[in-house]
């Protein structure tokens, strides 16, 4: 792999990532190609991807992590319409599967994203880099300028939030692990 990728390569070799990424962090899908061009002006900026402590997934997450902040800081700041349609991620079904299969693969996928959305951008970030795109604490860590320590801990917190919100949308009649349960007939 070569010692520099400037922002074009970058782009060409790692675009259909970040906008996964993006997507992941709860950027709707409307907006996602414009976040996607920010980031890799940011990384022209920057000069461009040098071999290092981290690789270029986990750098332009980092870049695509703090844009996507930005824009949520700066939506609040102007008190955007908070009706905005929300896009929601289309799985890729095979076209062999029934209509039936295809709705219970965009159903599971919606209440992913729903169960991701609960997470504070911080954890979503390193539950997303090291759970659905495989990276390494250390790099995740690294890219992200936290200590390894705070990765961890951040992990863990994510993975018990996201099951709980997970479990709470796969069965909305269930109480929560903790809550009472309400008996018929009784009040």
């Amino acid at each position: 792999m070569p010692e520099h990728l400037d922002a074009d390569a970058l782009y060409r070799a790692h675009a259909q990532f970040v906008a996964r990424f993006l997507l992941r962090l709860g950027v709707s899908g409307e907006d996602v190609a414009d976040v996607v061009q920010e980031v890799f002006l940011v990384a022209h900026r920057r000069g461009g991807f040098t071999m290092g402590r981290a690789k270029p997934t986990t750098w332009l997450a980092e870049i695509a992590f703090r844009v996507s902040s930005d824009r949520r800081k700066k939506a609040r700041r102007r008190l955007e319409d908070s009706n905005a349609e929300v896009v929601e991620l289309a799985p890729s079904a095979s076209s062999s599967a029934s209509p039936s299969q295809r709705a219970e693969a965009r159903q599971a996928l919606a209440r992913v994203q729903r169960a991701l959305d609960t997470l504070s951008p911080e954890k979503r970030a390193v539950f997303v880099l090291y759970e659905l795109e495989g990276q390494a604490c250390d790099a995740i860590a690294s890219s992200l300028d936290v200590p390894v320590g705070t990765i961890y801990s951040r992990l863990h917190s994510a993975r018990r939030e996201f099951a709980k919100a997970h479990a709470a949308l796969e069965n909305p009649t269930r109480p929560a692990r903790g809550e009472p349960a309400l008996i018929a007939g009784l009040s």
